[in-house]
C-alpha cells in the first residue's frame, strides 16, 4: 500500500510556556481507512475533523480501540522511539479482543516514522516533555444492531506534552471499594476505549474528596489491588517490590514490562502476584511499606505519597519519591533520552 503525503499549508502557532499534557496537537496526521476485508487509502494529511454518520458502530458500542507512545528529541538532536513496536503489538491483540481488523504493523511503525519527522519541530526538548503518539481504530459502519463493523478508519495524532499530572510531587490514592474498572474475562487486559468510561465515576469521586486518582480493586473479591487510574502500580514491602500479577484485567502496560526488566536485572526481588489491600494497609501500620508506585506511558514513574482505605490515610514511606523509584525513573527516561545504554534494544533512532 503506498502511503501518500499532503503537507498543509496553514501551520498552527506552535503552545509556548507549560505543555500540560494532551492540550496541543502537531499539523499533521495519519490516517487509513478499512472496508471491503482490507486497508486502503493510507495518508498522511493537514490535521482536520472527521465526518462520522450518526449511526456509525463507534458511537453505540464502543468498538475502538488505542494506544499511547512517546518520541523524544535529545541534547544531541536524535530523534527517539521508545518501545513503539510493542505498543502497535498491543494494539493488534487488542484490536482482535473485539473483533476488530489487524493492521500490517511495519507499515504503521513507518507511517508513524514520517509523521513524526514532519512534525519534527514540534517536539519539545525539555525535561519531563515528550512527543505523544496516540494510534486509534474506531468502527465506522453506519448501522444500529450489535455486531462486528465491516468498517474502520485507523488514525495517528501526536502532541506535544509535559508532566501528566501537572506537578513533581508524588499523588495521592484513594481505594475504590464499589466500583470496579474491569473483571476477568472481560476486556481490561486490552486499550479498549470502553474501559476508560468505566473507569471515569471513580476517578471523579477520587478527586471530589481530595485524591489525585483512584486504586482500583478486584471484581470478585473487592481485595486484590488491580491499577491506578491509567497506570499499573508497584509495592516495596520488606525490600520485595510486588505488583498485579496479569489475569486478564489489568492492562499489560509497556513500561511496567520494562521496570520489572530493569528491577530484576539491577538485583531487586519483583514478585507479580495477587496484593491484598489488607496487606499493604498492614505493612503501612508497620512501616514496612517503604514505597509504592505507578507506571505507565504517560508519567513513566509516579511515586504515591499517601492513599486513603476505608476512611483512613495512610502515608507511605516519608511521603516523598522512595529511591527505587526515583532509580526506576532515572534508568528509563536515561534510557528514552539517551543518557544511559540501551541494552534492550528498546530504542529506535529515526532519521529522514
Amino acid at each position: 500500500m503506498e502511503l501518500k503525503i499532503t503537507k498543509t499549508t496553514n501551520p498552527k502557532t506552535k503552545p509556548e510556556g507549560a505543555l500540560g499534557f494532551g492540550k496541543y496537537f502537531t499539523d499533521h496526521m495519519f490516517v487509513m481507512q478499512y472496508d471491503n476485508g482490507q486497508w486502503h487509502d493510507a495518508r498522511i494529511e493537514p490535521w482536520r475533523n472527521f465526518e462520522l454518520a450518526p449511526s456509525a458502530s463507534i458511537l453505540h458500542y464502543a468498538q475502538g480501540v488505542f494506544e499511547g507512545c512517546k518520541a523524544f528529541k535529545n541534547e544531541k538532536g536524535e530523534v527517539r522511539f521508545f518501545r513503539l513496536r510493542d505498543n502497535l503489538k498491543r494494539m493488534n491483540n487488542s484490536a482482535d479482543r473485539i473483533c476488530m481488523p489487524e493492521f500490517d504493523m511495519d507499515f504503521v511503525y513507518n507511517a508513524i516514522r514520517e509523521l513524526v519527522l514532519i512534525d519534527e519541530d514540534w517536539m519539545p526538548t525539555a525535561e519531563n516533555c515528550a512527543l505523544y503518539i496516540r494510534p486509534s481504530m474506531i468502527a465506522t459502519e453506519p448501522a444500529l444492531g450489535v455486531h462486528a463493523s465491516v468498517s474502520y478508519i485507523f488514525f495517528v495524532i501526536l502532541s506535544p506534552v509535559g508532566s501528566y499530572y501537572g506537578k513533581t510531587e508524588p499523588v495521592n490514592l484513594f481505594v475504590e471499594e464499589n466500583y470496579v474498572r474491569a473483571a476477568v474475562g472481560g476486556t481490561g487486559g486490552h486499550k479498549v476505549i470502553g474501559n476508560y468510561a468505566a473507569s471515569l465515576k471513580a476517578g471523579e469521586k477520587a478527586k471530589a474528596n481530595g485524591y489525585d486518582q483512584a486504586m482500583w480493586l478486584d471484581a470478585k473479591e473487592h481485595r486484590f489491588v488491580e491499577e491506578v487510574g491509567a497506570m499499573n502500580i508497584f509495592f516495596v514491602m520488606d525490600g520485595v517490590v510486588y505488583t498485579p500479577e496479569l489475569r486478564g484485567s489489568i492492562l499489560p502496560g509497556i513500561t511496567r514490562n520494562s521496570i520489572i526488566t530493569l528491577l530484576k536485572d539491577r538485583g531487586y526481588t519483583v514478585n507479580e502476584t495477587q496484593v491484598d489491600i489488607y496487606d499493604v494497609r498492614d505493612a503501612a501500620k508497620e512501616g514496612r511499606l517503604t514505597e509504592v508506585f505507578g507506571s505507565g506511558t504517560a508519567a513513566v514513574v509516579s511515586p504515591v505519597g499517601k492513599f486513603c482505605f476505608q476512611g483512613v490515610d495512610y502515608t507511605v514511606g516519608n511521603g516523598k519519591m522512595g529511591p527505587i523509584a526515583k532509580e526506576m525513573y532515572d534508568e528509563v527516561c536515561g534510557i528514552q533520552r539517551g543518557r544511559k545504554a540501551d541494552s534492550y534494544g528498546w530504542v529506535d533512532i529515526i532519521k529522514k
